[in-house]
């Protein structure tokens, strides 16, 4: 599997994609990028006069690279099988240092934990664009097979 098809994998779209770059990926861990355009719509309303990238914004990054990139790669090379078992979020335990402003390209590094029975676990960092350690912290996701947020029929 590419990176590039582990992209085109995600069960997201913008304005909700915050992968920009694979730069390298593994059986034990990845390592991703995204650029924070200070148009996107959240910085209009999150300290407007003083932009800052909300904590959950920096939590999202982190779990689209270290979590969800990372599990897509772990379930094969097919992208079918990946897109068939998206990966969702079940617990995170972030610690946050340091802010993170508009113009900024983050970087973040994910390390596995453990991947058995579809469970993920992961240590994940997001380093700001000066290479200092903004935030870190583990975060664990889980393959579904269905839509379990919808209603069957």
């Amino acid at each position: 599997m590419t990176t590039d098809s582990i992209i085109a994998s995600l069960p997201y779209a913008p304005p909700f994609l915050f992968v920009d770059r694979i730069h390298s990926v593994n059986q034990e861990g990845i390592e991703g990028s995204f650029y924070l355009d200070p148009e996107l719509d959240f910085f209009k309303g999150h300290f407007p006069h003083q932009a800052v990238t909300p904590g959950v914004i920096l939590t999202e990054i982190m779990a689209q690279i270290g979590l969800v990139c990372l599990g897509i790669y772990l379930n094969g090379d097919d992208a079918a099988v990946a897109a068939d078992f998206p990966f969702a979020l079940t617990a995170t335990e972030i610690a946050f240092y340091i802010p993170v402003y508009p113009g900024e390209r983050v970087r973040v590094s994910s390390t596995k934990i453990y991947f058995r029975f579809g469970k993920l676990k992961c240590k994940v960092q997001l380093y700001n664009q000066n290479d200092v350690l903004a935030c870190e912290g583990t975060l664990s996701g889980m393959c579904v097979n269905k839509p379990i947020w919808k209603e069957e029929s």
